[in-house]
């Protein structure tokens, strides 16, 4: 995400917003800003684990940027307490860590914002080839609604194998 002078006001953490602010924010970040997304797929997040799948989105995401953009970024602002360097082979950019950064910094706001937004685009997409899981109410998340799905028609090819339900259902 790179922000421009002229982003949009009310940025935050996405957790903290209005499932409508966040759209309506979302789309004007996407409209005036540089931006990129990295999507990771299931069979990768079950090779990688979660921390892995996380780093290499966060590298194809800022490699995305890079070609918006036209340019290497100067510096990558990440949220949390670790960066992709030394933890994923795309990796190419100085990075700082920042605890908390989706409430602290514009930019990590914005792309905690579109970030979220996509993902649940995709699982609204989703629920509409596996209705019984109700994906587009509870987005994928554990919800009673999904476990009691997962337990009736059990996963489909969009969980993860590494996700603890599915292993423990695929032992049995």
């Amino acid at each position: 995400m790179a922000l421009g002078r002229d982003f949009p006001q009310g940025l935050d953490d996405s957790k903290k917003l209005s499932a409508k602010r966040r759209g309506e924010l979302d789309g004007q970040v996407r409209q005036c800003c540089a931006w990129g997304v990295g999507v990771v797929d299931v069979e990768e997040i079950d090779t990688l684990n979660i921390l892995g799948a996380t780093m290499l989105a966060m590298s194809l995401a800022v490699g995305r940027l890079v070609e918006a953009l036209g340019r290497e970024p100067d510096e990558v602002l990440i949220d949390g307490n670790l960066t992709p360097h030394g933890r994923c082979d795309k990796w190419r950019w100085p990075a700082r860590a920042i605890v908390g950064g989706d409430g602290k910094e514009a930019a990590i706001s914005a792309a905690s914002i579109i970030a979220k937004e996509w993902r649940d685009r995709m699982m609204v997409e989703a629920a509409r080839a596996h209705p019984h899981y109700g994906w587009e109410r509870n987005k994928g998340y554990g919800s009673a609604e999904h476990m009691e799905a997962l337990r009736v028609h059990g996963p489909t090819p969009l969980h993860r194998r590494s996700f603890a339900p599915v292993a423990q259902m695929c032992l049995l």
